[in-house]
């Protein structure tokens, strides 16, 4: 039982860091109908901005991390003006395909700058584990949990009491109905591509303090996906709990199943979860399914 509230702890960990990286997926899906594939390399770039300001310009980590925030915030309104103010009133695929593109510039530009060496943050956290009932808990586990558990409900306030934020509803609900109110679309999308940027790269810098960062980590964006899709692609608490429920999943499958075939069904079993479940409930736990009138 130890060994296994051990794997459960590891899970509601990394499951909280991919329910954040699976918020700026909703938001940006929720704004324009479109899936960002280019999310995993916000995360990659995140990390990488933030671990070169502590290691190689001797910044304290809460120093870097503001830099970094405000950085991300910057992409984000780069990328929504240059790659996606054009293709406004595109088809969806435009949309994507653009995505698949700027994803491939991304990591290109990770690799030529940071090379592909892994690099690990300082020691930012205490080391000393600490033991919970029998569970040892390593403390950068616990406070990235603390981290992202705070920064889901700042979001979830914002979203649902913030002027921006009903803005960002309204768009995400009927875009006709809020121009005539006085909103502001582009104003609004690019809001949401700088926010979706700023929580992929909180969510890098989370990782990167637990397994070091490195060019694989962009490998979440695929990871978030399965976590969307089975919350829900338009629900924000969707995907929360679909990042627990897949993070729970992975390490449960890591710890059981994987010594019993060798290795890589840590990796499949979301997948197999997310078929079953999709079978039952085709828009996700938590999405609603869209009706049209013709």
């Amino acid at each position: 039982m130890t060994f296994f509230f051990q794997m459960l702890v590891t899970g509601i960990v990394v499951g909280s860091i991919y329910g954040l990286v699976a918020l700026g997926f909703v938001l940006i899906y929720r704004a324009s109908d479109a899936l960002n594939l280019a999310n995993g390399e916000f995360v990659l770039i995140g990390a990488y901005v933030c671990v070169t300001l502590v290691t190689a310009y001797k910044l304290p980590f809460i120093a870097a991390l503001l830099i970094t925030l405000v950085f991300s915030a910057f992409l984000g309104l780069a990328v929504e003006r240059i790659v996606l103010r054009p293709l406004l009133n595109a088809p969806v695929i435009s949309v994507i395909m653009a995505t698949i593109g700027l994803s491939s510039l991304l990591a290109g530009a990770a690799h030529m700058i940071w090379g592909h060496q892994r690099k690990a943050f300082p020691q930012v956290f205490p080391s000393q584990p600490i033991e919970i009932g029998g569970i040892i808990v390593t403390p950068v586990y616990l406070w990235s949990f603390v981290i992202v558990i705070a920064l889901l409900i700042i979001f979830s306030l914002f979203f649902k009491f913030s002027k921006i934020g009903i803005a960002m509803r309204a768009v995400a609900d009927d875009q006709q109905a809020a121009l005539s109110m006085g909103i502001s679309v582009k104003a609004v999308y690019a809001i949401t591509w700088a926010i979706a940027s700023v929580v992929a790269s909180v969510g890098g810098i989370l990782l990167g303090n637990i397994n070091g960062v490195s060019s694989t980590m962009a490998i979440i964006g695929l990871t978030v996906l399965p976590v969307v899709i089975l919350g829900g692609l338009d629900s924000i608490l969707g995907a929360i709990i679909g990042g627990f429920i897949i993070g729970i999943l992975q390490s449960l499958a890591g710890g059981y199943l994987d010594p019993l075939v060798g290795g890589g069904l840590k990796e499949v079993a979301p997948f197999i979860v997310i078929i079953l479940i999709l079978m039952i409930k085709p828009h996700g736990l938590f999405g609603k399914g869209g009706i049209e009138r013709v």
